[in-house]
């Protein structure tokens, strides 16, 4: 059975001068689904990403949270009400420990000193909370910081990239923990992701955009056999996409 929106993007649009980034986009992502937002380099996922955190503002349409219009908050609200989000480039503060790092995320918490060893053990960093970290390899600062987002407890969270720059192995472990998280805590996930491994082997669902607008969404199954998505990423209908698969 088909579960409610936890998130709509309605008709938005964005632009920069005379380039319109988001283009009448709209799509949604249903309650407790890993879906995933693919599109060739300049489609306006990113910007989708940062007018749905609030980091850019929309010229027109909404953005609907849990049935609620957000379009209007600013990124601490949208945070505060359960949307969160990652970056493609890693944003942990480097000269703090990882328990710091956990801290700066929900400082009024009574039970900080816990829930953050909680989950800093839920991405096998615990054992080395005291470290700095600029000390963590670059996926391990991946693992960091998406440990640093359950502070605030949301229901959605928007990856950006989680694959790049990332190891196999600690890659494996990342989206061992995301499974987790969606199948055992209820979350929410919105990926922006190029490797396709990946995404057609986790992702419940696929959005495609190009050219600021939504072309194709379905299973990944019907996403590699879209002619229209083979033509966005490749100019011509008989390039595969990629094979769906349960690795990374």
């Amino acid at each position: 059975m088909m579960q409610a929106p936890v998130f709509e993007a309605r008709a938005v649009t964005k632009s920069f001068a005379s380039l319109r980034a988001v283009d009448d986009c709209s799509f949604a992502v249903e309650k407790g689904a890993i879906v995933g937002l693919i599109g060739p380099n300049g489609a306006g996922k990113t910007t989708l990403f940062d007018i749905a955190s609030g980091a850019t503002r929309l010229d027109s349409g909404q953005i609907v949270f849990r049935g609620e219009d957000i379009s209007a908050l600013k990124p601490h609200q949208r945070a505060l009400k359960g949307l969160g989000r990652t970056f493609q480039l890693t944003r942990v503060f480097p000269k703090m420990t990882l328990m710091e790092n956990m801290f700066v995320a929900s400082p009024g918490d009574h039970r900080l000193h816990e829930r953050a060893r909680e989950y800093l053990e839920l991405v096998n960093l615990v054992d080395r909370r005291h470290e700095y970290a600029s000390d963590l390899s670059y996926g391990q600062q991946k693992l960091l910081e998406l440990a640093r987002i359950l502070m605030l407890d949301p229901e959605l969270i928007l990856l950006d990239e989680p694959a790049a720059g990332v190891n196999p192995t600690l890659l494996k472990s990342l989206l061992a923990f995301i499974h987790e998280l969606r199948d055992t805590w209820g979350k929410t996930f919105l990926i922006i992701e190029h490797n396709m491994n990946l995404v057609m082997g986790h992702c419940d669902k696929v959005v495609v955009m190009s050219a600021g607008s939504v072309i194709a969404e379905g299973s990944g199954e019907e996403i590699q056999a879209n002619e229209e998505v083979l033509e966005a990423y490749f100019g011509k209908s008989t390039h595969p996409l990629g094979r769906a698969g349960h690795g990374a």
